[in-house]
């Protein structure tokens, strides 16, 4: 099994401007290349605004293409959890914000005619022990209640794998290519008349009172605003708000092309992307390559600035092991590859955005679930910057200038959570 450095796509030659050298105007400067990023500069060119957009490698190059390729509704903080600790009606909110940003991705995949392989398929938090089934059957309730389409599904029935008990099936979103995905989003970013700079790293961000200013490596950028995305990496900047962030790095392996009657074999029939009710989730899907793709399990947390890197090898050969378990059918099909990217997490496991000061707004929508929330998110700060009204949905993740709590999400709490999933596997094993 190979383990990727880098996932290859980003090598595509640049059509983007070279990194910035000197000083610069502008009227907003958005730092992060992300989805989030490029989405928010769309919207500010769309809107007539002399936009600047900074990434300090090459757009969409971290998690926007590095990630499983899940276009969801989902919250990272468990339903039954939010159910208990939120009033009804903030929870509504949530479900509703998150559900509106996967119809977003998906206008955005129509709109700039994006070819990334999306498949309008849902997704099912799927149960592989009798606990996480009555667990997912808990949490279909509480997301019933909140306004969301969920709905409780059992085995065969729903066409998934032996070994997968049922769950929790949502129809809403599916799956898709995420580095064709960025690539089209940039190509698009690019051709909007946005000035784009990438390879050029926001060293400091200072808010003057009257506008801000960001240093880079050999220039410096002069706006009204500022709009930070850079969501992982948010850490190493010292205007984003304290315990804004905990890097975190999931990894992500590919299979060798599986037969379509093998998965028939199996009983997933259905070909339904799943991620199931650990503590820390397992991911598996179907591309349209016929390959499987699984990841998350077990990770791993890091500090500023983070380095590049490729997965660890124990890490990956659990990945495989884990799907070996799943799939005892598919034991002989062979792991080929291996990738990963830092994601960060928000101390309240929750999307966020908010103003880290008068002229610097921010946004961590994440939490390893932002593929179609970072891009919304971004859309809707950009409306924001322009003097638009709170919108509701902006208004649902709204931070303000709160501080956070330090996260509790640590190294060791992660190994702790890994044991905990793994102990209830065996003992799932055991009372089959």
């Amino acid at each position: 099994m190979e383990l990727i450095h880098d996932t290859g796509w980003a090598a595509t030659p640049a059509t983007a401007e070279q990194p910035l050298t000197g000083d610069i105007d502008c009227d907003v400067v958005v730092i992060g290349g992300g989805g989030g990023g490029m989405s928010a500069a769309l919207r500010l060119a769309e809107k007539g605004v002399d936009v600047v957009l900074l990434e300090a490698k090459a757009l969409g190059w971290g998690a926007s293409s590095r990630n499983a390729g899940y276009v969801t509704n989902s919250i990272a903080a468990d339903p039954e959890l939010l159910g208990f600790l939120l009033k009804s009606e903030r929870l509504r909110d949530l479900y509703r914000y998150a559900e509106n940003a996967v119809h977003f991705a998906e206008d955005a995949i129509a709109h700039h005619g994006i070819d990334c392989g999306y498949e309008q398929a849902g997704i099912v938090m799927a149960a592989v022990s009798k606990g996480q089934l009555r667990h997912a059957r808990r949490n279909a309730k509480v997301m019933a209640e909140a306004g969301s389409s969920a709905e409780f599904v059992e085995g065969r029935e729903a066409g998934l794998p032996d070994g997968f008990l049922g769950g929790m099936r949502e129809g809403v979103g599916g799956t898709l290519n995420p580095g064709e995905f960025v690539l089209g989003l940039r190509a698009a970013t690019i051709a909007s008349g946005v000035r784009v700079y990438e390879h050029t790293p926001a060293r400091d961000i200072t808010d003057t009172g009257g506008g801000v200013s960001v240093e880079t490596p050999d220039g410096r950028v002069r706006a009204r605003k500022a709009l930070l995305t850079t969501n992982a990496y948010s850490a190493g900047l010292s205007s984003a708000p304290k315990n804004l962030a905990t890097p975190v790095w999931t990894s992500l392996v590919e299979t060798e092309p599986v037969a379509p009657e093998r998965l028939d074999e199996i009983g997933w029939t259905s070909r339904a992307p799943m991620v199931t009710l650990h503590m820390i989730i397992e991911s598996y899907r179907v591309t349209p390559r016929g390959t499987i793709v699984f990841g998350t399990r077990r990770v791993q947390t890091g500090r500023n600035p983070l380095p590049d890197r490729t997965p660890a090898r124990n890490v990956a050969d659990d990945l495989v092991r884990g799907f070996r378990d799943r799939f005892p059918g598919l034991r002989d099909i062979e792991p080929q590859k291996a990738w990963g990217g830092w994601i960060g997490m928000s101390s309240t496991w929750l999307p966020v955005a908010g103003e880290a000061s008068d002229n610097v707004l921010y946004s961590l929508a994440c939490n390893g679930h932002g593929f179609a929330q970072a891009q919304y998110v971004g859309h809707l700060l950009a409306d924001r910057i322009c003097d638009a009204p709170l919108h509701d949905d902006l208004a649902a993740i709204w931070h303000g200038r709160k501080r956070f709590w330090p996260s509790f999400v640590s190294g060791p709490v992660l190994h702790a959570a890994w044991l905990a999933d793994r102990a209830s596997d065996r003992l799932a094993a055991l009372t089959k």
